[in-house]
């Protein structure tokens, strides 16, 4: 049996944060302005072309970390291209076992990349956020995706979505600001003898803890 010592997450909120719905609903109505930086823009241009070149449908693995996810992900949809962004340099150079070759990870920040994808106009077939640092703290809450002004680009991206996080009341929020767009989803446990599809799902899993998934119905 696998063992861990990764903490559960604690946090005084108990339930989604009572500014929540308001703080989607400001950011729905406010273009995001700020500039994007001059390595993310050269980030999505390289990605643009491994775009162009690959010709098929394309899966964004945000958050990939080492991208155990990206390897997951390219392993089972073959015929896709699928892109692995993390803004982690240091986490991306890890050593790791050769990617198949419809995958890539990209250093890249979030924010300014999804923004560039959106204005765009990409319909990637799948896109995963898979364990994103949940900041659980109340006053965070402007931290986490759904509640920053970047969300109404990541909303436009995907209708196929899924999250997945070990805590709750980061998918639970996720579900409300997603439904403010008309996107359904449902949350579900993840079953321990599933596979395992990120480094962060194995430590987590090596810890014994309760995950979960959010996962949109078109």
């Amino acid at each position: 049996m696998m063992t861990g010592n990764s903490r559960q997450v604690t946090s005084e909120q108990q339930g989604c944060h009572p500014d929540l719905i308001d703080r989607v609903a400001r950011h729905r109505k406010h273009e995001f302005q700020k500039p994007i930086a001059d390595f993310n823009l050269h980030a999505f241009q390289q990605a643009e072309a491994q775009l162009t070149a690959h010709g098929g449908p394309l899966i964004l693995d945000s958050g990939c970390g080492v991208g155990d996810s990206t390897r997951h992900l390219a392993e089972h949809y073959p015929d896709h291209l699928v892109l692995g962004l993390d803004r982690s340099g240091h986490r991306l150079q890890r050593q790791r076992p050769d990617l198949p070759d419809n995958a890539l990870l990209i250093r890249t920040d979030l924010v300014d990349f999804w923004r560039l994808a959106a204005a765009a106009n990409w319909q990637p077939a799948r896109h995963c956020l898979f364990y994103p640092n949940p900041y659980p703290k109340p006053s965070q809450l402007s931290r986490r995706f759904h509640a920053h002004p970047v969300f109404p680009a990541m909303v436009t991206l995907s209708r196929q979505f899924e999250a997945r996080s070990n805590w709750k009341i980061y998918l639970q929020e996720l579900q409300l600001s997603l439904a403010v767009y008309g996107i359904h989803s449902l949350i579900e446990a993840i079953d321990s003898d599933s596979p395992v599809v990120s480094a962060f799902e194995r430590k987590y899993r090596a810890s014994q803890q309760p995950l979960w998934k959010l996962i949109t119905q078109s």
